[in-house]
């Protein structure tokens, strides 16, 4: 989304994978009993198959954890000069990105993540050294956090809510037959809203830290509040509509 809300891969690709944790067991497509066709799997196994689970989560943290403790260690524990102790955070920050990739290539696993995670990385490292700013490092995944919110605003005030959109991609066989089902087009509206509570409440904390320069605090706040943050949202997310669904199907099956 990412939720289901569209998000940046640099920045936000560890999101995605913790979704796959947090809905385990949820089956969020409603069962058809006139459908032939094979079902699909859960929504918590496609996201398992796409994003790669806990080891995602791992891989998507390392370039900003790496970038975090080297220019913390080197500049302020070590007190390097600021444009030294940027250069070698840089260089930590995209090694362990061109790293990560590299094992995945040899061990011939996908790589489609690990490509566009170094990709944002790039932009964020060429950003900061371009200006001497650490902060600079973490702006573009600002910026987009920032964006997603208002385009699924829109979707909202258009009547087109992207987490329904979402759902019908992921969890019902491609069909946005959803907009006739007044109850789910009410709860994906909402849904969709708490996605932009959700993403603006991210992506402000690390605004305010931005705008008063503490660049790894932005760092901090994006791995230990940040994906949590997107990670309660989600489980909920999924638990809402598997509510509903499973609500309409027992009021079906009564009828």
């Amino acid at each position: 989304m990412s939720g289901s809300e569209p998000r940046h891969a640099a920045h936000e690709s560890v999101e995605e994978r913790i979704a796959e944790e947090v809905v385990e067991e949820l089956e969020l497509h409603p069962v058809r009993k006139d459908d032939e066709e094979e079902p699909l799997p859960s929504m918590s196994e496609q996201i398992a198959e796409q994003l790669g689970g806990v080891r995602g989560l791992i891989e998507s943290s390392l370039p900003v954890l790496a970038f975090v403790l080297l220019n913390v260690l080197l500049g302020d524990v070590l007190e390097l000069a600021k444009r030294e102790a940027l250069l070698w955070a840089i260089i930590g920050s995209v090694g362990s990105a061109v790293a990560i990739g590299a094992v995945r290539l040899i061990r011939r696993q996908p790589i489609r993540h690990a490509v566009n995670g170094l990709f944002g990385i790039a932009i964020g490292a060429w950003l900061a050294w371009r200006t001497g700013e650490a902060k600079n490092f973490y702006l573009p995944g600002i910026l987009l956090t920032f964006g997603q919110a208002a385009v699924l605003l829109l979707s909202v005030v258009f009547r087109k809510p992207l987490i329904g959109y979402a759902w019908g991609i992921m969890a019902n066989k491609g069909r946005q037959d959803w907009f006739g089902n007044s109850r789910l087009f009410r709860t994906f509206q909402w849904l969709t809203l708490l996605w932009v509570a959700s993403l603006s409440l991210r992506a402000g904390i690390q605004a305010y830290l931005y705008a008063i320069g503490d660049a790894n605090a932005i760092g901090v706040v994006r791995i230990l509040v940040s994906w949590p943050v997107y990670a309660a949202t989600f489980a909920f997310t999924a638990w809402a509509i598997h509510r509903v669904t499973s609500a309409q199907r027992r009021e079906a099956t009564v009828a």
